[in-house]
């Protein structure tokens, strides 16, 4: 989310005239530093921003991106880094993973070209959004063309191609990003854009700012519970204001007030909310202290208490850095273990979906 908000506000900035394209990476085979979903924007005089891998393709990209605007056409080039290929952009890179990248110039004069698309995928409302790419159609026009799903209908723009009752309701489906073959000459990339994790900061002593900093650089929403003459941030709740109602699935909560019994009563809150993480700062003993005066259970899903991974944090920055790194493996649902002890691939090695 964080990659797609810096190219919207490139885009803001960009002069009337300046053209663009944007790069998507829409289809992983194998090992890759980046996924799919993974977008860069691309100008004519070369300027871009964000990334469709770790540096080692970008000067590619560009030259492709710019053919796409000059061409005015939607295109997929395939990098495969698994081969020892002389011609091979990427060869020698020991990235063993085939990588499709579709490069698509931006209509400004189209209300619905990709960047307008993205920009209503991304705003406000924290709801899960559901995206479609045609990475490839017999119908040249419409490779390149991003829309968001919502029904049948949404598929209006493939009816004369396809069963579109029959291709929704296998989107419908779909939980994790995926490329489809449809048929040999309709493959679409399906991307489930979830709202960036919400961090709920209950306190206003100087450990907050460390984690609001690292916050901003994750791209994550945040908001500090607090009085706001005790915090110099713009995204403040006064605790007489705050609402359950903000919490969705993807907010966590720490309780870092240094004050037990307001902790005691803010956990009191957010109990009574379906909230997935609630992280409590400071040691066990003072957790159990809080526990036992709530008459609940310490094996509560929900609490981690003291909240973070053990990495031996000792100042307020690498503090933060253990909490937020725990709230990620949460939200992912990982183990946060050693990389060098996974048996099986960092990232999951899905096959493309055939839709017949």
């Amino acid at each position: 989310m964080k990659e797609i908000k810096a190219i919207l506000s490139t885009y803001r900035q960009k002069t009337k005239s300046e053209k663009v394209a944007l790069a998507t990476v829409v289809r992983v085979e194998g090992s890759s530093y980046r996924r799919m979903g993974a977008r860069m924007l691309v100008s004519e005089n070369g300027n871009w921003i964000g990334g469709i891998s770790g540096g080692c393709l970008e000067g590619d990209a560009l030259k492709r991106a710019r053919m796409a605007i000059l061409k005015e056409r939607a295109s997929v080039i395939t990098y495969d880094t698994s081969i020892d290929d002389d011609h091979q952009i990427g060869v020698g890179l020991g990235c063993n993973g085939i990588i499709d990248v579709l490069f698509s110039p931006i209509n400004e004069n189209d209300p619905s070209n990709a960047i307008e698309v993205l920009k209503k995928a991304t705003s406000s409302t924290r709801n899960v959004r559901k995206l479609i790419t045609i990475a490839s159609c017999e119908d040249k026009q419409l490779t390149g063309k991003l829309f968001e799903f919502h029904d049948v209908e949404s598929l209006n723009v493939l009816a004369d191609i396809v069963n579109s009752a029959e291709l929704a309701h296998s989107i419908c489906s779909i939980e994790k990003s995926k490329y489809i073959i449809v048929h040999s000459s309709l493959s679409l990339f399906v991307e489930i854009l979830p709202p960036p994790l919400q961090l709920l900061l209950f306190g206003h002593q100087y450990d907050v700012y460390p984690l609001i900093r690292q916050i901003k650089e994750l791209g994550w929403d945040y908001s500090v519970v607090a009085p706001k003459t005790k915090v110099k941030d713009e995204n403040v709740i006064e605790p007489s204001r705050f609402n359950n109602d903000i919490i969705d699935d993807f907010t966590a909560a720490i309780l870092m007030s240094h004050s037990l019994q307001t902790d005691k009563e803010n956990l009191k809150i957010l109990l009574e909310s379906a909230i997935s993480y609630i992280g409590m700062l400071g040691p066990r003993v003072r957790s159990e202290r809080i526990f036992k005066e709530l008459n609940i259970s310490h094996k509560i899903s929900s609490i981690y208490a003291p909240t973070g991974l053990d990495i031996g944090a000792t100042n307020p920055e690498e503090i933060a850095l253990s909490i937020l790194a725990e709230i990620k493996s949460v939200f992912s649902e990982r183990t946060a273990a050693h990389l060098r002890e996974r048996d099986i691939p960092i990232h999951s090695r899905e096959q493309a979906m055939n839709f017949n």
